[in-house]
């Protein structure tokens, strides 16, 4: 199905399994069972919709889902709209809070938006989108009870997070022993023959595995993917943490984060958010900065936004042309009561997390508007004229024009 050329499989992988060495039953890898094989793969990638917005993070495992698509494979996009109404409990040190049916389809919705640049949707044959509503819905309580004889309580209690919950003392709620098992049984409904997921997915691909020998069906492979470093160089991307980029970002904003990764990151972003040989990478940090930007930015809004932003990201640092300045985003005044505090506008535009966040970056220096620095964090704005037109920034990053 696929060319000998199996670089873009190994690609950013941090992990293949089972491979040859872990069972003496296995007779091939993954490499081989695409070289062999005489139809396409059917890759499996699952998504809860827990929120509403997608990071680059997320985009990892997508981006691999893509490869396996241009491959001439066959890409199954699980939406967890059963399984996001029990949370997964992976990483999480409390129980998830359970979401409404409502807010599950919502947040489908607008994932399945922000994945379009990414997955092949026009290809006949190489996407398929599948709720697990479909089965999970209508598991009855015999079936549910199958399932559950399939794990002990002490292989449960083997996966880290309900490890350390344990250990910890904190409460593990029955109900959360399910996720696994219905996150696995996706993988007998769709008779998966890979599953792509980040590195904490490990026991849930697993599980899946475990399921499908259980039902008859030759177990999936697990390729585990890097969990994405955030903008701040540190901790991993999320949006609870601010150092994230999301997929549905304006291209300037997006542009102007990137543009800043710490050079500790460039050569992990290059591999994993773009397609370019690491070879193509400019050794001048600087110059690395700009073409990762352009290139991620690319993607998802395409080259000639990606360069008309870098040109625009150059005049706003350098605060000239302000009021040309091409490609800002816009903020509506008339979302805003006058009189109002400017940092409260800071706020309601999202240029900060909170009005008390825009008054530490007035007080720090951190705001210009039109490129005059702001410095009073009282200051008040009394009619949406005064404003109108003008750009407003905080740091060097972000930057709206607003508008009446």
């Amino acid at each position: 199905m696929t060319n000998n050329n199996f670089a873009w499989l190994h690609r950013g992988i941090t992990e293949i399994f089972p491979n040859q060495s872990d069972s003496k039953n296995i007779t091939e890898n993954l490499t081989q069972l695409c070289l062999k094989s005489s139809r396409p793969l059917r890759v499996k990638l699952g998504i809860d919709p827990t929120g509403t917005d997608l990071h680059l993070g997320h985009s990892i495992p997508f981006r691999k889902l893509r490869a396996f698509q241009d491959q001439g494979h066959t890409a199954i996009v699980i939406i967890g709209d059963f399984t996001a109404q029990i949370g997964d409990p992976t990483g999480k040190d409390k129980v998830r809070k359970q979401l409404t049916p409502e807010d599950v389809k919502q947040n489908a919705e607008t994932y399945l938006n922000q994945l379009r640049p990414i997955l092949d949707f026009d290809t006949p044959d190489r996407l398929e989108i599948r709720y697990n509503s479909e089965w999970l819905s209508s598991l009855n309580l015999a079936k549910i009870q199958e399932l559950l004889a399939t794990m002990t309580v002490q292989q449960m209690l083997a996966k880290e997070g309900f490890n350390n919950r344990y250990t910890q003392e904190n409460p593990i709620y029955l109900h959360e022993f399910l996720y696994p098992l219905m996150q696995g049984y996706d993988s007998v409904a769709v008779n998966a023959d890979v599953e792509l997921g980040g590195t904490d997915q490990k026991f849930n691909i697993a599980v899946g595995r475990d399921l499908q020998k259980y039902f008859g069906q030759k177990p999936q492979f697990g390729v585990l993917l890097p969990i994405l470093i955030g903008t701040d160089g540190e901790q991993k991307m999320s949006k609870s943490l601010n150092n994230y980029v999301a997929l549905k970002e304006d291209a300037l904003s997006m542009y102007s984060k990137l543009e800043k990764t710490p050079d500790s990151l460039l050569t992990n972003y290059f591999e994993l958010l773009t397609d370019l040989s690491l070879a193509q990478i400019p050794e001048n940090p600087r110059e690395a900065q700009k073409l990762l930007a352009v290139e991620v930015v690319s993607q998802y809004h395409g080259k000639e936004a990606a360069l008309t932003v870098q040109k625009t990201a150059l005049e706003l640092i350098s605060n000239q042309n302000l009021a040309n300045a091409e490609a800002v985003p816009e903020f509506s005044l008339n979302n805003v009561e006058f009189p109002a505090k400017l940092f409260y506008i800071l706020n309601v535009s999202g240029l900060v997390n909170s009005s008390g966040d825009g008054r530490r970056q007035i007080q720090g220096g951190s705001v210009r508007l039109d490129g005059d620095r702001i410095t009073d964090p009282n200051l008040t704005i009394e009619t949406p004229s005064e404003l109108a037109n003008k750009i407003l920034q905080v740091g060097k990053k972000k930057f709206i024009r607003l508008i009446s």
